[in-house]
C-alpha cells in the first residue's frame, strides 16, 4: 500500500465502499414503476454526467479552503470568514433569480452556465493569486468569490431540475443516496485532490484545476444532458409528485413563490435547511482550521477529504434506502433521526474538543449533516416543488441552506480565536457552542416533517 501514490491510496477506500454500496443496492429489489432497461440505462447517462458537474463545481467552490490554509497569514480566519460568508449569502439570494429561471429554461441550459460561469471565476481567482493582481488580495478574492458563488447557485436547482423529470417519487429515496455520494465526491476533491495540488505546485493551481475540469463537463453535459425522456427518445411518465396532474397555465415567479410560501411543508423544510446549512459549514470549514492550528486529530486532517467522502456517501445511501424501504418514501422520518445524531455529536464535541476523538466525532457528524442535506435539498425538493416548479422550490431550499452558511461563516470568522490562541484547543469551545443550538432547533422541526407527504391535484381513482 505504502508503494502507491499517495492520490490512489486516498481513493481506494473511496472505490471500495462505492463497490460494497453497489453489490448492496443491487440485492435489495428495485421499486417497480415500469421503467424498461433501456431507460434505466439513458437515464444513467443522463444524470451520471450532470452529476459529476456538480461535484466538481463543489471543487471550484471548497478549494478556498485549500487556499486559506497554503496563504497562511495573507488569509486569516476573519478574512476567510468574510470572504466565504460573503459568498454563501450572494449563493443563497442568488436563488430568488436562479430558481426561476432553470424552471424556464430547463437544468440542461443551468448546468452549462453553472459549469462555464465557475470556470472562468476560478480562472480569475488563479491568476490574481499568479500574477498578483487586483490590489487588496481579500477585496479582490471577496468579488471574485461572490461572483463565482452566483454561479455554483445554478448546480443544485440544476441537477434537481433535471432529475425530477427522470425519477418516480417512489425511488427518489435512492436519487437522494446519489445525491448525497456526488456531494461527498465533490468534498473529497476539493479537500484532498485540492491539498495535493498545493502540496506539489503553486497555489494558484487549485483554481486552475477546477476549471479545466468543469470546462471539459461543459462539454460532456451539452452532449449527454437532456432534460426530460422525451427528448432523449424516450416516453415521459407522471412522477406522481405536487405536479402531477397540473395542468393549468404557467404561473407567474410570483405566484409560484406565493403558493410555496403558504405551503407550511416547504417552509418547516427550509428552515430545517437554514439549520443543515449552518451546521454543515462549521464543520467542513472550520475544523481543518481548527486541526491545523492546534495540531489536533492529525489523522482525521490528513485524510479530512477521504473521510468527509466515506461518511456523506454513508449517510446518503443509508437515508436514501431506509427512506423508501422503511418509511414508504417519507423524508421527515430520516431527517428527524438524523438531525438527532447532530444533537449527540454536537454536545460530545463541546466534551472531546481537547482530545484527538473530536476528529472522529465531526466525521460522524457529517455522515448525518451530509444524509439530511441530500434527502431535503435533493429529494423533497422534488416531492414538493414537482417538477413543474421544482426551480423555486430548490431556490426556497437551498437558498435557506446558504444563508445558514453564511451566517455561520460570519458569527465563526468574529468569534473564533486568532494568533497565538487559536493553538490552543480549549481556546476553541465557542465553536461547538455556536453549532449545538442549531441542531437542536433542527432537530425539533425535522420531528414536525414526520408524515409529511406531497399532495397531487391528479383527480383521486375511483
Amino acid at each position: 500500500m505504502s508503494r502507491l501514490p499517495p492520490w490512489l491510496q486516498e481513493l481506494l477506500p473511496i472505490l471500495a465502499l462505492l463497490l460494497v454500496i453497489v453489490a448492496l443496492v443491487r440485492r435489495v429489489p428495485h421499486v417497480d414503476v415500469g421503467h424498461t432497461q433501456a431507460f434505466r440505462k439513458r437515464r444513467f447517462f443522463n444524470w451520471f454526467p450532470v452529476g459529476l458537474t456538480y461535484a466538481f463545481l463543489y471543487m471550484g467552490r471548497y478549494n478556498l479552503n485549500v487556499c486559506k490554509n497554503a496563504l497562511g497569514a495573507r488569509m486569516t480566519t476573519e478574512d476567510f470568514g468574510h470572504i466565504f460568508g460573503i459568498g454563501a449569502i450572494v449563493y443563497g439570494c442568488s436563488f430568488v433569480l436562479n430558481g426561476p429561471l432553470t424552471d424556464r429554461y430547463g437544468g440542461r441550459a443551468t448546468i452549462l452556465v453553472a459549469a462555464g460561469g465557475v470556470a472562468v471565476t476560478n480562472v480569475a481567482m488563479g491568476l490574481v493569486l499568479k500574477l498578483g493582481l487586483g490590489g487588496n488580495l481579500v477585496s479582490t478574492f471577496t468579488l471574485l468569490y461572490a461572483l463565482n458563488m452566483y454561479f455554483q447557485s445554478f448546480g443544485a436547482v440544476s441537477i434537481v431540475k433535471v432529475n425530477a423529470a427522470w425519477f418516480h417519487l417512489r425511488e427518489r429515496g435512492t436519487f437522494g443516496g446519489i445525491f448525497g455520494i456526488l456531494i461527498s465526491l465533490g468534498i473529497y476533491f476539493a479537500y484532498d485532490w485540492g491539498r495535493m495540488i498545493v502540496e506539489r505546485f503553486p497555489v494558484h493551481w487549485v483554481f486552475f484545476v477546477p476549471a479545466a475540469i468543469l470546462s471539459a463537463f461543459f462539454v460532456i453535459d451539452l452532449l449527454l444532458v437532456r432534460d426530460t425522456p422525451g427528448q432523449a427518445g424516450h416516453v415521459d411518465f407522471d412522477p406522481a409528485d405536487a405536479s402531477s396532474g397540473d395542468e393549468g397555465p404557467r404561473l407567474t415567479v410570483v405566484e409560484v413563490a406565493k403558493r410555496m410560501l403558504r405551503d407550511p411543508v416547504i417552509v418547516t423544510i427550509a428552515l430545517v435547511e437554514f439549520c443543515s446549512g449552518y451546521i454543515r459549514n462549521a464543520i467542513m470549514q472550520f475544523f481543518p482550521i481548527f486541526a491545523k492550528q492546534t495540531g489536533s486529530s492529525v489523522f482525521v486532517y490528513k485524510h479530512w477529504g477521504m473521510l468527509l467522502c466515506v461518511a456523506g456517501i454513508s449517510g446518503g445511501i443509508f437515508a436514501g434506502l431506509i427512506s423508501d424501504r422503511v418509511f414508504h418514501s417519507r423524508r421527515g422520518p430520516v431527517s428527524a433521526i438524523l438531525y438527532g445524531m447532530l444533537v449527540a455529536g454536537s454536545a460530545l464535541t463541546i466534551g472531546l474538543l481537547t482530545t484527538p476523538l473530536v476528529g472522529w466525532v465531526v466525521i460522524f457528524m457529517s455522515l448525518a449533516i451530509i444524509g439530511v442535506h441530500g434527502m431535503l435539498s435533493g429529494t423533497a425538493s422534488m416531492d414538493f416543488g414537482g417538477k413543474k416548479n421544482v426551480g423555486v422550490a430548490v431556490g426556497i431550499i437551498d437558498g435557506l441552506v446558504y444563508l445558514g452558511t453564511g451566517a455561520v461563516s460570519l458569527i465563526l470568522g468574529k468569534v473564533l480565536p486568532e494568533a497565538a490562541a487559536a493553538k490552543v484547543a480549549a481556546n476553541w469551545r465557542v465553536w461547538p457552542l455556536v453549532m449545538l443550538p442549531a441542531t437542536v432547533i433542527g432537530f425539533v422541526l425535522a420531528l414536525r416533517l414526520w408524515n409529511a407527504r406531497p399532495k397531487s391535484k391528479a383527480a383521486p381513482a375511483h
